[in-house]
């Protein structure tokens, strides 16, 4: 069936009261988007810091209600709960029910990433090759795909290693996607690592469609238990990068090729600088307005 769909656009400090009114006026469901997507304001927010809920300057908020409510009264209802709301902050549109895994199944497509690297969709079957690896993605579950330029950045990197036999820590899992791809092209374990224990579920859920779910352990940030990894990589954003420095480094052996991203282009300066304390041979590669730094950690 479909639905009434009630979009609120507030400021930053005012999400909290409208998620909570919407909520008592009975909304099924409420999403929250950056106000100025698709903008030249657009702010990217990729994967959150450790520790961290980032929202958007200005919000826009979803909320989904039974086609039948009433606009007026939903109206009414707000503006006594949320004084300061005007009416240009506020608008109503009806929304068609679909199969929203299906919609998404129908537009994520198989993506190469390097020579052999390939990221399908779940209902796609891949071609019998040997000289293809393929990772296999849930749309239910994915935080991420390999659509974003940091995740193919990432992705691209791991399929130019020899990852035979090596251990891997993706921090900032996400999906578990980059994890994953590194024990498709030979790694013998990983490490995921995120602060969203969901992202977490994710990971495991994809670790077992591809078969590699033995070779995966998952934790948060604060129960991390493994040892030094030979290769390190990390998709999250600059300000938790810089702050995270020290850690990764401790999760690196000396030697061990480490990648890092979620870098706005114009942010890799300071990181370059922050992390030659402890690693070298520093590379910067960009796609799009995106950065990825390259390197390998000191002996």
């Amino acid at each position: 069936m479909p639905f009434l769909e009630l979009s609120l656009v507030v400021r930053l400090e005012q999400q909290p009261g409208a998620e909570e009114a919407l909520e008592d006026l009975g909304a099924l469901s409420i999403t929250l988007r950056d106000a100025d997507a698709e903008t030249p304001d657009e702010q990217a927010i990729f994967e959150p810091g450790v520790g961290e809920l980032p929202l958007w300057s200005t919000i826009t908020l979803n909320a989904l209600f039974d086609e039948d409510a009433d606009r007026r009264g939903l109206a009414a209802a707000l503006g006594e709960l949320l004084p300061w709301l005007e009416p240009d902050q506020l608008s109503f549109s009806e929304v068609a029910d679909q199969n929203w895994e299906r919609v998404w199944m129908d537009q994520f497509k198989p993506m190469p990433f390097g020579r052999r690297l390939w990221i399908y969709p779940w209902n796609i079957e891949p071609p019998a090759d040997d000289d293809l690896v393929v990772v296999r993605l849930d749309p239910g579950l994915a935080f991420g795909s390999g659509t974003h330029p940091t995740t193919a950045l990432c992705l691209e990197w791991l399929d130019g290693l020899d990852l035979v036999g090596k251990t891997i820590t993706d921090y900032g899992c996400g999906s578990g996607i980059l994890a994953i791809a590194a024990l498709k092209l030979g790694a013998s374990s990983a490490v995921g690592v995120d602060n969203d224990p969901q992202a977490l579920v994710a990971s495991a859920d994809n670790a077992g469609r591809n078969g590699v779910d033995k070779q995966l352990a998952l934790f948060l940030p604060q129960n991390v238990d493994a040892p030094p990894a030979d290769v390190f990589i990390a998709n999250i954003l600059a300000g938790p990068l810089g702050e995270l420095a020290p850690i990764f480094a401790a999760a690196a052996k000396p030697g061990a090729p480490f990648a890092i991203s979620g870098i706005l282009a114009g942010q890799q300066d300071e990181l370059l600088q922050r992390y030659a304390e402890w690693f070298e041979d520093l590379r910067v590669d960009t796609r799009e307005d995106w950065v990825r730094i390259s390197g390998r950690r000191r002996g």
